[in-house]
């Protein structure tokens, strides 16, 4: 039986809230668009195959909440992760400048070596730009990472920002596959430091079964994550409106 896919690549989006990732991920996984969405609470996936140069690669495109009080929840989200994608909207200066923040967080919470790539989404809003495109070309330079600009309305560059995310950790992959002999058939390697030696080795590749085990196992402890923190945004709402009840009755009672 042949397997469903070569290759499973986490890919991760962060950015500030209402800049679009949302829109994006939606746009790449399903091809569709609304402008109703809310905004995410703690974090969410969607999963699309692609053919990337005669591989089968299945994506994991995870959409984390922009907001700081998900913070906690979203930075767990950093592990495993072999891409993460940095939005931010041409119409919102903050948020553009917030993605140097962005990039300390994934120096911080990302394993070493992650691939990243910069996407400034709403290009379809020109009239509203307060990003100048070569002021995000200079910023990508300086990281050494690819840019985009994309509109998740439109489809604009939004499919071709992510093959080239998949393509260039698949080629690294393989770059550091010839290496060692036991992963040269899948690509997957993976850096770990070993604790008696201090020295950084290399495991051999994970089989896709093997991947799809610790992917479903990891959806789920996800999920619980993103019920529970939905379950205490509903609890608080539902406070808040029995405090709002009581003092609407306190204020009919003493007229």
């Amino acid at each position: 039986m042949a397997k469903a896919y070569d290759h499973l690549f986490k890919l991760l989006l962060i950015g500030d809230s209402g800049v679009g990732k949302t829109c994006l991920v939606i746009r790449f996984a399903e091809d569709n668009f609304s402008s109703t969405y809310i905004s995410t609470i703690g974090i969410d996936f969607k999963i699309r195959t692609v053919d990337i140069d005669g591989k089968k690669i299945k994506l994991q495109v995870w959409d984390t909440a922009g907001q700081e009080r998900f913070k906690t929840i979203t930075t767990a989200y950093y592990r495993g992760a072999v891409g993460i994608v940095l939005v931010y909207d041409i119409t919102d200066e903050k948020s553009f400048e917030n993605i140097q923040n962005w990039m300390k967080s994934i120096k911080e919470n990302a394993s070493a070596g992650v691939e990243r790539l910069l996407l400034g989404n709403k290009c379809d809003m020109e009239g509203r730009r307060k990003v100048q495109r070569d002021a995000a070309e200079k910023l990508a330079k300086e990281h050494g990472i690819r840019f985009f600009e994309t509109s998740a309305k439109s489809s604009e560059n939004v499919e071709e920002a992510f093959r080239t995310l998949a393509r260039d950790i698949l080629h690294k992959s393989f770059r550091k596959a010839k290496t060692i002999p036991a992963c040269g058939s899948t690509g997957f390697i993976e850096k770990i430091n070993c604790a008696s030696s201090h020295r950084d080795e290399y495991k051999s590749c994970r089989s896709a079964a093997l991947e799809a085990q610790r992917f479903w196992h990891f959806v789920g402890s996800a999920l619980g994550v993103a019920a529970a923190a939905a379950a205490l945004v509903v609890l608080r709402q539902r406070v808040l409106d029995r405090r709002a009840l009581e003092k609407v009755r306190k204020q009919i009672e003493s007229i």
